[in-house]
């Protein structure tokens, strides 16, 4: 048919599928209205639409199809067009991925809609999480069985990045923490005349709560970070794709040695932030309200139980778990784009952060409930 008399876009169901349209004639620039008017009056029943019996296809057809499959829910790759139309249609789906989002909308109906893709996004995580989980599980099991998948050299090269070199950070941190404490507990205690009672407060504060929580804290913005960012990097240059294809496990390579590290590291440096806030506490006494070493070091000696350390300490792990698991996650997740790496890198720091403070509070409730 000549352009000078085009034939107007139309379809048909076919006869041998009702949900199946066959379009012929020519969906262009020229034809706009019409082609508009032929997809709205569709059925609702359309999943597939054939074009490979049209006559003309320009890039206005092919954004009115598009738009037509993401109004219907339709999955666009299933249209069939006619081979000459392929690659234009192509590139038009490639231009469209890319477009910049729409402006936010404001309104309840819109603020209703977020929250409600939040939580199922978060539900989705929660799961990932689960899952990832019971395979790291599954495979740190593995390695009592097969021993040889162990890699002790990577294990201790990730416990002095996120052991030892973090020892200076944490000590400081909770020794200005504890100084901190102890100075307004003095405040209020001070108009009592019950100066001596900073000594159990500091002394527990940190011993239960303070000193594994700051360290859980400073631990997940330095390191689940960082094992994002690293596993991260490695997926956009596709070394884990690389591992995949010889036969490694990149569980196996990757995150069980940066859990055990996290594992043995975080308790120690528990330790090492109780021992700081304390001394803290004992320095303000000391130089502040009047409290010698000696009368301090004996009050605490007489007034702490041994519980409070191992509660403390037997937080540790479960932190220390949580904080591997979801910044070697995030890491794995990398789409390999610079966009998608510093999305998840702020991911892992988020959630980890706001894991640790959820399951103290937890902790803190039942442990209180259980006399502890």
């Amino acid at each position: 048919m000549s352009e000078s008399d085009p034939s107007p876009p139309s379809f048909a169901p076919d006869d041998r599928d009702a949900g199946r349209q066959v379009l012929t004639g020519q969906w262009t620039l020229e034809q706009a209205q019409a082609v508009g008017d032929q997809l709205a009056s569709m059925s609702e029943d359309t999943r597939v639409l054939d074009a490979t019996g049209v006559d003309r296809l320009d890039s206005l057809g092919v954004l009115q199809l598009l738009r037509f499959a993401r109004e219907r829910e339709l999955e666009f790759q299933e249209f069939e067009f006619h081979p000459d139309h392929r690659a234009l249609v192509a590139v038009i789906d490639d231009v469209t991925d890319e477009r910049l989002p729409r402006p936010r909308e404001f309104g309840v109906r819109e603020a209703l809609a977020r929250l409600g893709r939040a939580v199922a996004g978060n539900w989705r995580e929660a799961r990932s999480l689960l899952g990832f989980f019971g395979e790291v599980l599954v495979k740190m099991l593995r390695l009592v069985r097969d021993p040889r998948r162990f890699r002790p050299i990577a294990t201790v090269f990730h416990m002095e990045q996120v052991g030892l070199d973090a020892v200076p950070l944490v000590a400081l941190l909770c020794f200005l923490v504890g100084a901190v404490v102890a100075f307004l507990g003095a405040n209020v205690l001070r108009d009592f005349g019950a100066t001596i009672f900073v000594v159990e407060l500091v002394s527990i504060a940190f011993l239960r709560e303070f000193g594994v929580l700051l360290t859980a804290i400073i631990l997940a913005g330095r390191t689940a970070s960082a094992f994002t960012a690293q596993i991260g990097a490695m997926v956009g240059r596709e070394e884990v794709d690389a591992m995949r294809t010889l036969g490694l496990d990149p569980v196996d390579l990757l995150v069980i040695p940066r859990v055990l590290a996290l594992l043995v590291t975080l308790p120690l440096l528990t330790f090492v932030a109780m021992m700081a806030g304390l001394l803290g506490g004992l320095t303000v006494g000391a130089f502040n309200l009047d409290i010698p070493p000696q009368q301090y070091l004996t009050r605490m000696q007489d007034t702490m139980s041994l519980k409070h350390l191992w509660v403390g300490l037997g937080k540790a792990p479960v932190f220390a778990l949580v904080i591997s698991l979801i910044g070697c996650l995030e890491g794995l997740q990398v789409k390999g784009t610079a966009q998608s790496l510093g999305e998840r890198t702020t991911s892992s720091v988020v959630q980890s952060i706001s894991l640790v403070i959820v399951l103290d509070a937890f902790f803190a409730i039942w442990l209180m409930e259980m006399g502890w």
